[in-house]
């Protein structure tokens, strides 16, 4: 279980400190310009609340102006017993949580295939629907492999393995084929804590 945060809200439906990453969600969607950060330590929230932005950024005090994420979107994330080890992957609703597909276990793979085929797989069936959505990845590195249209682990293929490159094959082609009008973002963690995809086993 991760440690316990706190979110305030400065500007949102209704601004106050929220000990829950839902809870905020609540108060920031659809607000635009939502003034929002999650901290570790209470006390820190209180101060930050009572404060008021303004205050909180003129003292040097770290923070971000992010609007938050759009929930009109689809998120996918990976998770690896071992690097390498048993994965697996799924993508979400961002919103709901609803799991819309979800792979595996595999294994032999590593975090960061899985994260790869968790991308493209979301991908390919956003492009299958007519409205077009953002996909939220927590994964630099799967990012980069998708833009590049390559898989570039380190990882050796061999016969306990062989069902997961054969998904990453599919997946290169898959780019290599075809254009895509999804739009990726990075999931930003730090301010919006874990992605709803997320496997919750850290």
């Amino acid at each position: 279980m991760g440690k316990q945060k706190y979110y305030v809200v400065w500007r949102g439906n209704n601004p106050g400190i929220y000990k829950s990453w839902e809870e905020c969600q609540v108060q920031i969607k659809n607000i635009k310009g939502a003034l929002f950060k999650g901290f570790e330590d209470i006390a820190l929230a209180k101060e930050a609340f009572k404060l008021g932005y303004d205050n909180y950024k003129n003292n040097s005090v770290s923070y971000n102006n992010i609007n938050g994420p759009e929930m009109n979107s689809i998120s996918v994330d990976a998770a690896s017993s071992g690097n390498p080890g048993v994965m697996e992957y799924q993508g979400v609703d961002t919103n709901t949580k609803e799991v819309l597909f979800k792979m595996g276990p595999f294994k032999n793979a590593t975090n960061n295939i899985g994260e790869f085929l968790a991308l493209v797989h979301g991908i390919a069936m956003l492009e299958k629907q007519s409205e077009k959505k953002i996909i939220y990845s927590d994964s630099i590195t799967a990012m980069s492999w998708v833009r590049k249209k390559c898989c570039q682990t380190k990882l050796l293929r061999n016969k306990e393995n062989e069902e997961v490159f054969l998904l990453v094959d599919r997946a290169i082609l898959w780019l290599k084929e075809n254009k895509y009008s999804s739009i990726i973002k990075k999931w930003e963690t730090k301010n919006w804590g874990e992605i709803p995809a997320d496997f919750g086993r850290k």
